[in-house]
């Protein structure tokens, strides 16, 4: 398996049990860029995932009976080896995602950062003890509870981050003790394979540590992830993708736990004292980044009227200098969406936005050009949906109190900001907006990973970030004693 300069890192096959297991299939992994083949990857079945859920139930014990030390030093390990081709793991990102160069080093960045910090947690997994003696029967009793592993975790990633996405998955599942199984998106799995490769090296050293088997990867069809999610005998599902797609996995899993990230048309709201600049360069960076394949990019920006006419023309005047190209170099912020189909869904929304185009809307070669839209309507997809491209939509208020309502509107509520010199309308923000984050003088794509990330209404469930997703993946075991 060779992808251009990157050689294969990992064997054959796909990680199912202590070993890699051979399938019959394979598919090709394309360059976004131009349509060339990166590599060939394994496609697993549905039987497979059976049998990936039967090895993992039979590690399970000795993975919750793991010692501290065991779980910190296999999670330290594979960021270890992460850290030593850092390089190498950039280059595959930007082949099989099309993601610049600039943001696949950002994910590897994050991904280092998320495997040291579920190993730091590791050390403050505890519970506590409680007074019982709050009723005269309790007089006498000691009480404690304890944190103990949920199960068998199946992770499902997206695939815009699939590096980043999976580390979310695996590294807290370890850390809490239990065995977890990926399922990549189709379109990229060779970074997530190398991933589980490092970490079942790093966990099953000679002197003994994780169970191989307590990292396992099946790659398929729909037919795979639905075998995975209904199987009753796993402890949660953690997935990371569409808001339609993860509302079939949450009722696919009742009554299994579900953790859903979901889709978004984050918000990023310009109060009439904001810095103006700072505001218009932060809707070039947030809203282009990974060419607007994020869930928290920039996508809907409400000004305040008095500034709305100098903030426009701002921005317009940035947009020149958004370069559009080859992902590959280092100067590019746009390039090809991952497949044609995504690239026309995107350009049809804005065709059929309702908006005045300001710049953009149309293909740079195989790339949408970076696109300014303002005026779109309430009830346009461009506005009310998720556009995941290069597309930003500006639209005047007469003030916050109409850009908070015209914020909490949507049906989704991961992140949003708010630009403003005022502190009063910063805790405004933060106490109105109903989002799981509001950032003040940012983007709302910033996302600190040792956070709690996540959203309200149909952007998901549950929470992400290495310490509150270990909670999550664990359940209290409640202990009382009369002496």
């Amino acid at each position: 398996m060779i992808f251009h300069d990157i050689g294969a890192r990992w064997p054959a096959g796909l990680p199912v049990g202590p070993d890699w297991v051979e399938t019959g299939a394979t598919s090709e992994v394309v360059f976004p860029y131009d349509g060339s083949v990166v590599g060939t990857a394994p496609v697993g079945t549905a039987e497979l995932a059976r049998r990936a859920v039967d090895e993992a139930l039979a590690v399970a014990p000795a993975m919750a009976a793991l010692p501290s030390h065991a779980r910190r030093a296999a999670l330290m390990g594979a960021h270890d080896a992460l850290a030593a081709r850092r390089a190498e793991f950039e280059r595959l990102l930007v082949l099989e995602t099309g993601k610049p160069l600039v943001d696949c080093r950002v994910e590897v960045a994050r991904t280092l950062v998320t495997l040291a910090t579920a190993a730091e947690e590791v050390a403050r997994l505890h519970g506590e003890t409680v007074p019982l003696d709050l009723l005269p029967a309790g007089e006498g009793l000691v009480g404690f509870w304890t944190r103990r592993p949920i199960g068998v975790v199946v992770g499902i990633t997206g695939f815009n981050y699939p590096l980043l996405l999976a580390a979310h998955k695996i590294a807290p599942a370890l850390a809490a003790g239990c065995p977890v199984i990926v399922k990549p998106a189709p379109a990229t799995p060779l970074a997530t394979l190398w991933l589980v490769h490092l970490l079942r090296a790093a966990a099953d050293p000679p002197d003994g540590g994780l169970p191989a088997a307590g990292v396992q990867l099946v790659t398929g069809d729909v037919e795979v992830g639905r075998t995975l999610v209904e199987d009753r005998r796993i402890g949660a599902v953690s997935f990371t993708g569409s808001a339609a797609a993860g509302h079939a996995i949450a009722r696919a899993a009742a009554p299994t736990k579900a953790l859903l990230e979901l889709g978004s048309n984050a918000a990023l709201v310009v109060a009439a004292d904001a810095d103006l600049e700072a505001a218009a360069e932060a809707v070039v960076r947030g809203g282009y980044y990974a060419s607007g394949q994020a869930c928290i990019s920039v996508q809907r920006v409400l000004v305040e009227e008095p500034v709305h006419d100098a903030f426009v023309a701002l921005l317009a005047e940035r947009m020149k200098d958004v370069v559009v190209g080859d992902p590959r170099s280092p100067a590019t912020r746009v390039a090809p969406l991952i497949d044609p189909a995504a690239t026309e869904r995107v350009l049809a929304r804005v065709r059929e936005s309702g908006g005045t185009l300001v710049t953009g809307g149309v293909l740079d070669g195989r790339a949408i050009a970076p696109t300014v839209l303002t005026g779109v309507p309430d009830g346009a997809d461009a506005w009310d949906e998720e556009i995941f491209g290069p597309v930003v939509c500006v639209r005047a208020v007469p003030g916050l109190d109409a850009a908070f309502a015209a914020v909490n509107a949507s049906r989704y509520g991961l992140h949003a900001s708010v630009f403003t010199r005022s502190l009063a309308t910063a805790f405004a923000a933060i106490d109105r907006i109903e989002a799981g984050g509001v950032v003040v003088n940012d983007v709302p794509g910033f996302r600190a990973d040792n956070m709690p990330y996540g959203g309200v209404k149909d952007s998901g469930a549950g929470r992400e970030g290495p310490r509150f997703a270990i909670e999550e993946l664990t359940v209290t075991r409640m202990a009382i004693i009369r002496p």
